[in-house]
């Protein structure tokens, strides 16, 4: 029996800009949920799957930091940036009007590796955290002509986000809803575990922080591979305030911590000290 070789090959391009780039729409897609489509051919063409961009909000000194969004979809000149109007910067985001021009710096950060040798591509999504989704399942299309199958998990059905267009890229969706107003009632480890990642597989996760634990862990008891895009509050993106630090099971330059900003935001799951997070998560 011949033992399988998986060859990751890392998404990451080392081109960064800050550009003024033009708003093409901004449009709801859901409660609180908005689109925007911006034109920065130099940033499109350097972009790939997993990494972000840090957008200004306001010209003035409130809200001062950038907010940072991941690649939607990447399609140059364009590129998409999904997100959720949760405060101030969001709020100020979604009234932006096409035409209008707003500052962009990226790419940003390290994407999500590509492996081959993988017999199934399996991506797991929580809330917001689809939107790192479709620019990896076209990725995965693209380099390999074999759709991933996707879990879609939110608190209700008018919550789910892109499940058409993963049905339409012909990928096998599950979703799952807090209040089983759609799909199973219950978490997307629910799906996860029904679906039985191998060894031979590859899992992909975005989402809060419990539910990537918890795909970890899953993965880990499995011996498959798992990556998973982690989200934090970001004040440079440049990994030079660390503010976005996680604790992490090995040492980087006599720390165990890891920049969500520029080690990540995807890392390897057996990377995350998820034991530390939890004691994060409970203080």
């Amino acid at each position: 029996m011949t033992e399988e070789v998986f060859v990751c090959s890392p998404s990451i391009r080392e081109q960064r800009f800050l550009l003024e780039c033009a708003v093409v729409s901004n449009d709801p897609v859901a409660p609180s949920h908005y689109r925007m489509r911006l034109h920065g051919p130099e940033i499109a063409a350097a972009a790939v799957c997993g990494q972000f961009c840090m957008l200004e909000v306001s010209k003035t000194l409130q809200p001062f930091l950038r907010r940072p969004m991941c690649f939607e979809r990447i399609h140059p000149p364009t590129f998409d940036v999904l997100y959720k109007v949760e405060g101030e910067g969001t709020r100020l985001l979604s009234q932006f009007l096409p035409g209008q021009r707003i500052s962009v710096q990226g790419p940003l950060g390290k994407g999500f590796p590509i492996c081959s040798g993988v017999r199934r591509h399996i991506l797991v999504a929580g809330g917001i955290g689809v939107a790192a989704m479709p620019a990896l399942a076209e990725e995965l299309v693209r380099r390999f002509a074999a759709v991933p199958e996707v879990v879609l998990a939110a608190r209700t059905r008018d919550d789910v986000i892109n499940e058409a267009f993963f049905r339409e890229l012909g990928c096998h969706v599950q979703c799952a809803t807090d209040d089983g107003s759609w799909g199973h009632r219950g978490l997307a480890t629910d799906l996860l575990e029904q679906l039985k990642p191998e060894a031979q597989d590859c899992v992909y996760a975005c989402g809060p922080m419990p539910m990537m634990r918890a795909v970890a862990a899953l993965t880990a008891a499995s011996g498959a591979m798992c990556f998973v895009s982690l989200e934090a509050q970001m004040a440079c993106g440049d990994g030079a305030c660390l503010g976005c630090v996680v604790q992490a099971k090995e040492e980087r330059e006599g720390e165990r911590m890891v920049r969500v900003c520029l080690d990540g935001p995807v890392f390897d799951a057996r990377v995350i000290d998820w034991e530390a997070q939890d004691d994060n998560d409970a203080d």
